[in-house]
């Protein structure tokens, strides 16, 4: 594939729209594009989300076992840079948000070390942030 990354686009259903829009806006910090009374587009660090008006289909995902942890099944979310990750795991804490996985580093000393955290929205779509030291360890295997 090409180098820079494109961005990508991906369609979730939400419960709420109001609520929807505060936490993607005001937590994570996402501007908006076209909206209407069914959906929300967000920019979410240059990829486009789409938050669907589906309430019967947001739950919680499954989780399987990944590094000692239960990690959702089904979510999403961004690679940051490292002072970038730790500020949205203090705005988060902060915020009161409680986390299905707490910050920390997974794979210590390991192919693939990152940073990494998951968190709900308010729908149960489950979000992982993550950050790597060293960003050619991403694909490390």
């Amino acid at each position: 594939m090409s180098d820079p990354v494109a961005p990508f686009h991906l369609a979730f259903p939400v419960k709420d729209l109001e609520e929807t829009y505060t936490f993607y806006t005001e937590i994570l910090g996402c501007s908006t594009g076209r909206t209407s009374d069914h959906w929300i587009d967000f920019n979410m660090w240059g990829h486009q989300v789409v938050a669907h008006l589906s309430p019967d289909e947001a739950k919680e995902s499954a989780k399987n076992a990944v590094d000692g942890h239960g990690v959702p099944v089904r979510h999403f979310g961004v690679i940051l840079e490292m002072d970038e990750w730790e500020l949205l795991a203090e705005k988060v804490k902060n915020a009161g948000i409680e986390f299905v996985i707490e910050p920390y580093i997974r794979f210590k000393g390991e192919p693939g070390e990152q940073a990494t955290m998951f968190f709900l929205d308010p729908s149960g779509n489950a979000l992982e942030f993550k950050a790597f030291g060293d960003k050619s360890q991403i694909f490390a295997k």
